[in-house]
């Protein structure tokens, strides 16, 4: 006797029909050099260097307290990149440009899947983090932060809710590290 075979409830379908439909309109975004070139350098800051260049700076210029920081943004980004790894094997998204004829990826990927989003997951991770600290700096980095969510459709590299998914679960690292950070200070 054999089972049925068991299909996703239409709401779940209309949800990826419209997830594809709208990485399919950003990624007409790249198909202009200008924008393109930009998204993909946006994206390459976001690789790291950005963040590796913050930790760097901030010691120089805040000298102890800099450093603390520095520190707990390196934490961070450890915890981001174990939570990251783990459902990135555990889910095995094919990034859009495997699956979506017509995708034109601009960059390629620095892994295999695409769900969820490494670059948001770090970029809100630490850019919240820095806020709790720095608020200032914070506001100066949230642009940043916004444009690497942006890049990652228009590259071809994601999904809008892989970009969603990275966003929400970077926020959840730093409130955990934030809280964490804050308790073990008290």
């Amino acid at each position: 006797m054999s089972q049925p075979v068991s299909t996703p409830p239409e709401r779940w379908l209309k949800l990826l029909s419209l997830d594809g439909r709208l990485c399919h309109r950003l990624n007409q975004i790249s198909q202009r050099e200008g924008p393109g070139r930009f998204f993909a350098a946006v994206s390459r800051l976001g690789d790291g260097s950005f963040w590796y260049l913050l930790l760097l700076f901030l010691p120089l210029v805040q000298g102890r307290y800099g450093l603390l920081v520095s520190m707990h943004l390196a934490l961070t980004g450890v915890c981001s990149l174990l939570v990251y790894r783990w459902v990135k094997q555990s889910t095995s998204r094919l990034r859009p440009f495997h699956e979506m004829p017509g995708l034109i990826r601009r960059e390629p990927p620095l892994d295999e899947y695409s769900f969820p989003s490494g670059h948001t997951l770090h970029a809100v991770a630490f850019t919240l983090v820095l806020a709790s600290h720095l608020p200032l700096l914070g506001w100066l980095v949230l642009p940043f932060t916004v444009l690497v969510a942006i890049s990652r459709p228009v590259l071809g590299l994601h999904y809008p809710s892989d970009v969603l998914a990275g966003a929400v679960i970077g926020a959840v690292i730093a409130i955990l590290t934030i809280t964490g950070a804050r308790w073990l200070l008290l």
